[in-house]
C-alpha cells in the first residue's frame, strides 16, 4: 500500500521568514561574511559582489523592472514587487485602506438600541456605597480647605484680556523688552518753546511785513520757524493752534521712522580709493603743444592721412578738393579738385609705392601725388602700366578706369566707380590691397575688397549683417574687421570664417583703430564711449573710457610708441598711454596724459579724425574749423 504524501503550502500572507535573526540593525554584521541564520541555523552568506553606483546606474537604465525592485536588508537580495504589492504601496501612499476589499463607507450598525427596555442588561442591585458621602473624599477636600486658608494654594488669577503695552523707547536695562537691542538708539527730544512761542513775545521776535512776505514765499523745510510769532493781549485771547493734529502727527512719524540702529562708519582715505597711476611726466614722450595749424581750406576737413615716411600729409574736404602738405613747414604743396565732398583719404603705408587712395560719392580715386623720392614715383606708376588685362573679362562690381591725358597730369592713376557713395577708404599693410564701404542697410554689397596690381573686385560677403561704419584690415595676421552698429566681427580671410565677434556696448560705433601688435583695438562711439577691447581675454571691453563730452569722430594708434588718441566734437584731443606688454599676463596700462584743445567748434562738430606721424610721437587733427592742426 502506498502512501502519498503531499508538501504542504506555506499559509498566504505569513511572514516569509529565511533570516532568524530577528529585529537587530543589519550593520552589526557589516564585517562578516554571513548576513544571519536561517531556520536550520546555518549562516546565510551575503551575495559575492555589492553593486557598486556605475552597476546601480546602468541598472536604472537598462532594467525595466527597476522601478519595482526593493533591496531587502535581511538578505541582501533585491526583490521584484509583484502588482499587487505595487497596488498596495500606491493606496498606502494615497492614504487610501490597504484591503481592497475593504469599503469605509459601510451603514453603520446599532449595536445597543435606542429604546429604552424594560428589563435592564444587568439586573444587580445598586452598591452601598454609590449614596453614602465618601470618607476619603472627605479627607481630601478638608486639606485642600485647609491649605487655601493657610495660603498655600492660591487661587488660580483670570487671564487679563486688555492687550499690553510696552515702552518702545524704554531705559536700557537688561531686564527690559529693549534690553536684546544693544544699538538702541534714544528717542529724540523736542526743542524745548522759546520766547518766539509766547502769546506775549517781545518786540524783536515779531516779524516785519518784509520778513512775513520772505517767510510765506519760502518752503516749509527752509523755514527756520514753523509758524508765526504772534502778539496777544491776554492768555484768553490765544486762538486754538490750526496745526496741533499735523504737528502731533509729524512728530508720530519721527519716532517711527527714525533708524532703531547705529550704522559703524568704516573710515577709508578716499585717495585710497583712486587707482594708483603713474604720473604723466614719467611716460613721455607723447604731444603736448599745438605747433603747426595747416589753413587753406574753405570747408570742413573731414579727414587726413598721413605719408610711411612722414614727411607729407593729405587732406580732403567738404570743398570738394584733396590737398597735399610738407608736415614740416605747414606749406600746401598741390591741390586738386574732385568731383564731391571728400569722406575719407588713406596714403598706401608700403613705402616703395607712392599712392593715395580717395573717396568721394560713388568714385574711388587712386592718385600720384608725385612727390618725395623720383624713383617710387617713377616705380609706382610702372606698376599701375605693367598691367595685363586677363583673357576672359568676369562681370565685376566695380569698373576699373585707367586716367590718361589732362587727368593724368594732374595725378589721377585709377578710377573705381561703385555702385553706391563710399564713405570710407582703408589700406592693407602690404600696400596691394584696399578696402571700400558703401553703408546700406537694405543689401549685402557693403564691402568691397580691390586688388590694385590686378584690378579686381570681389565682395566678400553673402548676407547683410547690419549698417557696416567702418572696416580695417589686421596689420600682421589675415584678419579683417567689420564694424557695424553696435558691433566688430572679425573674419579669417584665408579660412573666410567669422572668428569673434566683440561686444562693444556702445549705442553707434564711429570709428575703430588695431594695435601694431595686432591683440588690441579701440573703438570710439557717437554716445561719449572709448572701448578698448584685448582680443585674447574677451569679446566684451577691457576698458571704457568716457573722458569726451559729446561724440567721439576719430581713433588712432601710434605705430611705434605706446599712445593712441581720441577726437571728438567737444572740440578736443585726448592723448593717452596705452602701454601693451609682451607678458600676457600682465593686463594692458591705460593712463589718460593730455587733453589738446584748439580746434573751434562749428555747427556742432568739433574734431573730425586724428592721425600720429609715422615716425615721431606728434599728432595731427582735422576739425570742422576747416584747419588742420599738429600737436607735437
Amino acid at each position: 500500500m502506498t502512501l502519498i504524501t503531499q508538501e504542504i503550502p506555506p499559509p498566504p500572507h505569513s511572514e516569509d521568514i529565511r533570516n532568524t535573526v530577528g529585529n537587530v540593525p543589519m550593520e552589526w554584521y557589516q564585517d562578516y561574511p554571513h548576513i544571519g541564520y536561517n531556520l536550520d541555523g546555518k549562516k546565510i552568506f551575503k551575495p559575492i559582489r555589492n553593486k557598486d553606483e556605475l552597476d546601480e546606474f546602468l541598472d536604472k537604465m537598462e532594467n525595466p523592472d527597476y522601478w519595482r525592485t526593493v533591496h531587502d536588508k535581511m538578505t541582501a537580495s533585491d526583490i521584484r514587487l509583484t502588482d499587487e504589492q505595487v497596488d498596495l504601496v500606491h493606496r498606502l501612499q494615497k492614504g487610501q485602506f490597504g484591503d481592497v476589499n475593504f469599503n469605509e463607507y459601510e451603514p453603520s450598525v446599532d449595536f445597543f438600541t435606542n429604546e429604552v427596555m424594560i428589563h435592564p442588561v444587568t439586573n444587580r442591585p445598586q452598591d452601598k456605597r454609590s449614596f453614602i458621602p465618601s470618607l476619603i473624599e472627605k479627607e481630601k477636600v478638608s486639606k485642600l480647605v485647609h491649605a487655601i486658608k493657610m495660603g498655600w494654594i492660591k487661587p488660580r488669577k483670570p487671564k487679563e484680556t486688555t492687550p499690553q503695552y510696552y515702552d518702545l523707547w524704554a531705559k536700557e536695562d537688561p531686564n527690559a523688552i529693549l534690553g536684546r537691542h544693544k544699538m538702541h538708539v534714544p528717542a529724540p527730544k523736542m526743542r524745548l518753546p522759546g520766547h518766539e512761542e509766547s502769546y506775549n513775545p517781545p518786540p524783536e521776535y515779531l516779524l516785519t511785513e518784509e520778513e512775513r512776505l520772505v517767510w510765506e514765499q519760502q518752503d516749509a523745510e527752509d523755514r527756520k520757524l514753523p509758524f508765526l510769532p504772534q502778539k496777544h493781549s491776554c492768555l484768553r485771547a490765544v486762538p486754538a493752534f490750526s496745526r496741533f493734529i499735523h504737528e502731533r502727527f509729524e512728530r508720530c512719524l519721527d519716532l517711527y521712522l527714525c533708524p532703531r540702529q547705529r550704522k559703524m562708519r568704516v573710515n577709508v582715505n578716499p585717495e585710497d580709493l583712486i587707482p594708483k597711476l603713474p604720473k604723466p611726466k614719467d611716460l613721455q614722450p607723447f604731444p603736448t603743444t599745438m605747433s603747426l595749424v595747416y589753413r587753406g581750406h574753405t570747408s570742413l576737413v573731414r579727414c587726413i592721412s598721413a605719408s610711411p615716411t612722414g614727411q607729407w600729409l593729405v587732406s580732403g574736404s567738404d570743398d570738394f578738393t584733396v590737398r597735399f602738405w610738407e608736415v614740416n613747414t605747414g606749406r600746401c604743396m598741390k591741390t586738386l579738385e574732385v568731383g564731391g565732398a571728400v569722406k575719407s583719404v588713406a596714403w598706401n603705408p608700403n613705402p616703395a609705392v607712392c599712392l593715395v587712395a580717395v573717396c568721394f560719392e560713388h568714385t574711388v580715386l587712386l592718385l600720384n601725388p608725385s612727390l618725395g623720392d623720383r624713383l617710387v614715383v617713377s616705380s609706382t606708376d610702372q606698376l599701375i602700366t605693367a598691367y595685363e588685362p586677363p583673357e576672359e573679362d568676369k562681370e565685376q562690381a566695380v569698373t576699373w578706369a585707367l586716367s590718361e591725358g589732362l587727368e593724368h597730369n594732374k595725378g589721377h592713376r585709377l578710377t573705381l566707380t561703385h555702385p553706391k557713395a563710399v564713405k570710407q577708404v582703408v589700406w592693407h599693410g602690404k600696400g596691394d590691397y584696399l578696402s571700400s564701404v558703401m553703408p546700406d542697410n537694405s543689401s549685402n554689397l557693403q564691402v568691397l575688397i580691390h586688388q590694385v596690381s590686378k584690378r579686381r573686385t570681389q565682395n566678400p560677403f553673402r548676407k547683410n549683417k547690419g549698417l557696416v561704419q567702418c572696416v580695417s584690415f589686421h596689420p600682421l595676421r589675415p584678419y579683417f574687421f567689420v564694424a557695424t552698429q553696435r558691433y566688430v566681427r572679425v573674419y579669417n580671410l584665408i579660412k573666410q570664417e567669422l572668428t569673434k565677434k566683440l561686444m562693444t556696448n556702445c549705442k553707434w560705433i564711429s570709428s575703430m583703430a588695431i594695435h601694431p601688435g595686432g591683440d588690441n583695438l579701440i573703438c570710439g562711439s557717437y554716445d561719449c564711449r572709448l572701448a578698448w577691447f584685448d582680443l585674447d581675454l574677451s569679446t566684451k571691453p577691457y576698458k571704457m573710457l568716457r573722458h569726451h563730452k559729446k561724440a567721439l569722430r576719430g581713433v588712432a594708434y601710434h605705430r611705434n610708441y605706446p599712445l593712441f588718441a581720441s577726437g571728438a566734437d567737444d572740440g578736443s584731443v585726448i592723448v593717452c598711454h596705452g602701454m601693451v606688454y609682451n607678458d600676457l599676463l600682465q593686463n594692458p596700462l591705460i593712463v589718460p596724459v593730455k587733453v589738446l584743445k584748439g580746434h573751434q567748434i562749428t555747427h556742432d562738430l568739433g574734431v573730425l579724425d586724428v592721425t600720429f606721424h609715422p615716425t615721431q610721437p606728434w599728432v595731427f587733427s582735422s576739425g570742422a574749423d576747416t584747419t588742420i592742426r599738429l600737436f607735437t
